[in-house]
């Protein structure tokens, strides 16, 4: 299994120049002595029902750790795509991928908070077929001269993204079953068909926090079946979600810690059960347990994401948590 981790690019209350160089720049070059890739998390606004703060833009964040960590991939995970323009962000990612020599990871995803979607002159009701335009669309610029493309929300004529990248990006579509929270969410404890199919079609499923354990191995079973219906080969299997690594192996002792963070990033809104049952808590030996569990379903690259900027957090995992389930 392939480790990676979201880089902690958290738009803290403090922020200031000083902890936005540490929480991109020192855990960046760090997570390259290590070897383990980097993400990002896009979300606009603030989402007060289910964060507790909001994140820096995300293509500017891998940037700056592209640049700092050369040897690891740098995905986002996810990218919101329908807040977004095709043609300008096929530029981006075309730049993008020749700075970054071919270890962009193109993770996306429809989005979900409504003002984000107000803010930027498109509806949330459209998120999933904006989604998919949008996905086609910047495959045709990464990858053909000349695009014209007619769709429902978007139309451009005879446009050659230069230069190109040699290869298209590997696209990462996160989805899943997810715990409902009570609020303004649009989310069901089941695979949507229309998301299974986007998934279907992608080079990577990254299977999304806020869903059971078991609720992510059954989504990865029905997306199995229905490739070989198909005939097709499934996606591969990725896997993101919180968690905040704590060196002990009480369970208890380690939660209690983990809820204080957890609460910085994630807010009030959520009961603490809510939250264990959503993401990755417990001791060292527990969080193994759960990503061993995910590596014997076919789980083969894991992205976490410490609810900690403290770049000790990778220390814990190259050393505690990898070789463990590694070994």
């Amino acid at each position: 299994m392939r480790f990676a981790a979201w880089i902690p690019s958290y738009t803290y209350p403090n922020l200031d120049y000083a902890r936005v160089r540490q929480d991109v720049d020192t855990f960046s070059r760090k997570a390259n002595d290590y070897g383990i890739d980097l993400w990002t998390i896009d979300h606009l606004f603030h989402a007060p029902g289910l964060y507790g703060m909001s994140w820096l833009e995300p293509l500017h964040v891998c940037t700056w750790a592209a640049a700092v960590a050369p040897d690891v991939k740098i995905g986002t995970g996810i990218l919101v795509l329908p807040l977004r323009n095709p043609v300008l962000l096929a530029k981006e990612i075309a730049t993008m991928d020749l700075l970054y020599g071919g270890r962009y990871q193109f993770g996306i995803g429809p989005g979900w908070y409504g003002p984000e979607f107000e803010a930027t002159g498109t509806k949330l009701a459209e998120r999933g077929r904006r989604t998919d335009e949008m996905l086609r669309a910047v495959r045709l610029l990464l990858t053909e001269d000349n695009v014209t493309f007619e769709g429902e929300f978007y139309r451009f004529q005879d446009v050659t993204i230069e230069p190109r990248p040699p290869a298209m990006p590997p696209v990462w579509v996160a989805g899943g079953s997810r715990i409902p929270d009570g609020s303004f969410d649009n989310d069901v404890p089941v695979l949507a068909k229309s998301v299974k199919n986007r998934i279907l079609a992608a080079d990577w499923w990254l299977s999304r926090c806020s869903g059971k354990q078991e609720w992510v191995k059954r989504d990865w079973e029905m997306l199995q079946s229905e490739a070989a219906k198909a005939g097709t080969e499934p996606p591969r299997f990725g896997h993101c979600n919180f968690t905040m690594l704590v060196d002990t192996a009480d369970t208890a002792a380690a939660k209690e810690i983990q809820h204080k963070y957890f609460a910085q990033v994630m807010g009030g809104h959520r009961s603490a059960e809510h939250l264990e049952e959503s993401y990755i808590f417990g001791s060292i030996d527990d969080i193994v347990a759960r990503l061993v569990d995910l590596k014997d379903a076919g789980c083969e690259y894991v992205v976490l994401g410490p609810t900690s900027d403290d770049p000790e957090q990778l220390d814990l995992l190259a050393k505690l948590v990898i070789p463990q389930v590694n070994g």
